[in-house]
């Protein structure tokens, strides 16, 4: 960069994935440029889930704490949402008026009275880490670097990657257990 100045090619891509804990599949996925905010895919990357799934609980960073993904997730039903409210936010919607009392705004309340750890704990915030180890068994067995040039030869690569995790893990995935 010092020495030559910037690249068109210098630009990086982004693999979103919705895994399943149990079972360390994952579910759906989507490409897109480094452009593009993570918060605009929460809303088209569900709809690749069969109609009969069912959806227990999303875990996402703060990067999801944005007043569209709240609105989608609470038009899905979904039941539980573990993203944690950003460090400087504010309450969305006051308790004492009529309307529907936010999901996120519960949270951002839950966390002021007990604090960030327990509230991770209470909402099992570490589920999301199933989806963190999905990438890093990606990344590990096929690399991070994308061969492709365009953009949807860089999905289809991508999303055979995830592909062919999956029927890795689905031949056998070790087992862990805790050594006394």
């Amino acid at each position: 960069m010092r020495q030559h100045g910037w690249s068109k090619r210098r630009t990086w891509k982004k693999l979103h994935i919705g895994a399943d804990e149990k079972t360390g599949d994952i579910l759906l996925g989507e490409v897109t440029g480094n452009d593009e905010a993570d918060c605009a895919l929460l809303a088209p990357l569900p709809d690749q889930l069969p109609v009969s799934t069912a959806v227990d609980q999303v875990s996402a960073d703060r990067a999801y704490d944005k007043r569209v993904c709240c609105e989608e997730l609470m038009r899905r039903h979904v039941p539980s949402i573990a993203i944690p409210p950003q460090h400087n936010a504010k309450i969305w919607q006051h308790g004492n008026t009529n309307a529907f009392r936010l999901p996120r705004d519960e949270n951002l309340r839950r966390i002021r009275t007990i604090g960030r750890e327990r509230w991770k704990e209470a909402v099992g915030y570490q589920r999301r880490s199933m989806a963190e180890n999905a990438f890093f068994r990606l990344k590990t067995i096929f690399s991070d670097k994308v061969r492709s040039r365009t953009l949807t030869r860089q999905r289809t690569e991508l999303l055979l990657r995830c592909r062919a995790l999956n029927l890795m893990t689905m031949l056998g995935m070790p087992d862990a257990y805790v050594v006394a």
